[in-house]
C-alpha cells in the first residue's frame, strides 16, 4: 500500500463506507491512481463459504475477454513433439529434467506460468514444495497439466488468471491495468464476477457475494455494490 501525499489525495476522493455501483467504482479507478507505472487493478472478494472443507473450495483459470495488459513468460515441461509444439505456440521457456534441475539447484522462478503434459509430471511433481507456494505449481484443476500444450500456451499468453480462494474465503484477482479503456476494464470485471458467481459451491449457504472492493496496485480499497453487479450481468452483453 502507498503512503504519502499521493495516497492520501486518491483516498480522499473514496467515501469509505459507500459501496459504488460498478460504473462509478471502476470510473473511480483512474482517479486514485497513485504510482507512475500503469498499475494493475485488483478484485478482493470476501465470499460466503467455509474455505476448510473441501467441498466449498474455489479454484478455476480463466481467459479474461481483454487479457490483463502484462506479458506473460510461459514454461513448459515437455518431451518429444510435444517441445515443437510448445515453442510454435510462443513458450518461452521449454524443458524436461534440465528445468526440474536449474529450478532446485539454482531455486530460479524467472517466469509466471509453468505448464506440464501429464507424462513428465511424475518428475515435476518434485518440485512442488518450491513452486506450489509461489503459485506455479502446474495443476489439471486449472488446465495447466494437459497434452493440449499449443491452447493451454496460447491461453496463458493471452493472460489466463487463476481464480482461487485463500485460508480467509477470499478471492483475490488481477483485472487489468489503469489504462485500459473503460468499456474493456468492465467487460474484464463483469466476465470475473460472473464466473466467481457461477462457481458458488452448493454447499455454501446464507450470503455467497458478501463484499467486493477494487482497487489499483498502489491505491485505497474502492467498495463495490453487490446488487448493481447482479443486475449490470443481467444485461451486459459480453460479446460486444
Amino acid at each position: 500500500m502507498a503512503s504519502g501525499k499521493n495516497y492520501n489525495i486518491a483516498k480522499e476522493k473514496v467515501e469509505n463506507n459507500k459501496y459504488y455501483g460498478v460504473d462509478e467504482s471502476l470510473g473511480l479507478i483512474s482517479e486514485t491512481k497513485v504510482a507512475k507505472f500503469d498499475e494493475t487493478v485488483e478484485l478482493s472478494i470476501k465470499l460466503g463459504i467455509d474455505p476448510r472443507q473441501a467441498n466449498q473450495q474455489l479454484r478455476v483459470a480463466k481467459v479474461l475477454p481483454h487479457g490483463i495488459g502484462k506479458d506473460i513468460k510461459v514454461l513448459v515441461f515437455a518431451k518429444g513433439e510435444k517441445v515443437k509444439e510448445a515453442q510454435d505456440a510462443g513458450a518461452d521457456i521449454v524443458g524436461a529434467e534440465d528445468l526440474v534441475k536449474k529450478i532446485q539447484d539454482e531455486n530460479w522462478f524467472d517466469f509466471d506460468v509453468a505448464i506440464a503434459t501429464p507424462d513428465i509430471m511424475s518428475t515435476v511433481g518434485k518440485l512442488g514444495k518450491v513452486l506450489g507456494p509461489r503459485g506455479l505449481m502446474p495443476s489439471p484443476k486449472v488446465g495447466t497439466v494437459t497434452f493440449e500444450v499449443k491452447k493451454a500456451v496460447e491461453d496463458s499468453k493471452a493472460g489466463r488468471i487463476e481464480i482461487k480462494n485463500d485460508k480467509g474465503g477470499v478471492v483475490h484477482a488481477p483485472f487489468g491495468k489503469v489504462s485500459f479503456p473503460a468499456e474493456k476494464l468492465k467487460a474484464n470485471f463483469l466476465s470475473l464476477m460472473d464466473t466467481i458467481i457461477k462457481m458458488k459451491p452448493s454447499a455454501s449457504k446464507g450470503v455467497y457475494l458478501k463484499k467486493i472492493v477494487i482497487s489499483n496496485t498502489m491505491g485505497p480499497g474502492i467498495k463495490v455494490d453487490v446488487n448493481d453487479v447482479k443486475d449490470q450481468l443481467k444485461t451486459f452483453d459480453f460479446a460486444a
